[in-house]
């Protein structure tokens, strides 16, 4: 058997965390000449014109992503302009 090759093919899959509307209506991953993407997508409103599209497309690189990090203090933020 002949390993399957995922190579400019993607999927989406309904977003069963979704809790506001702002959050995507659907979530996968997308493959674009070997890189690899994290795709977002939301539905057409109900209110919006019959002319929009039916899928708007959020697509980041999965290889950019980086957990956020804390933030780290400046060094001029420890200084006091109070003199002694």
């Amino acid at each position: 058997m002949t390993d399957y090759d995922d190579t400019n093919r993607g999927s989406i899959w309904p977003n069963d965390r979704k809790e506001t509307d702002k959050h995507p209506d659907f979530t996968g991953s997308l493959n674009v000449e070997g890189r690899d993407y994290w795709v977002s997508a939301w539905k057409r409103r109900p209110d919006a014109n019959p002319k929009a599209p039916s899928l708007s497309f959020s697509i980041k690189a999965k290889d950019d992503y980086q957990a956020p990090k804390e933030s780290e203090p400046k060094a001029d933020e420890f200084e006091d302009d109070i003199p002694f």
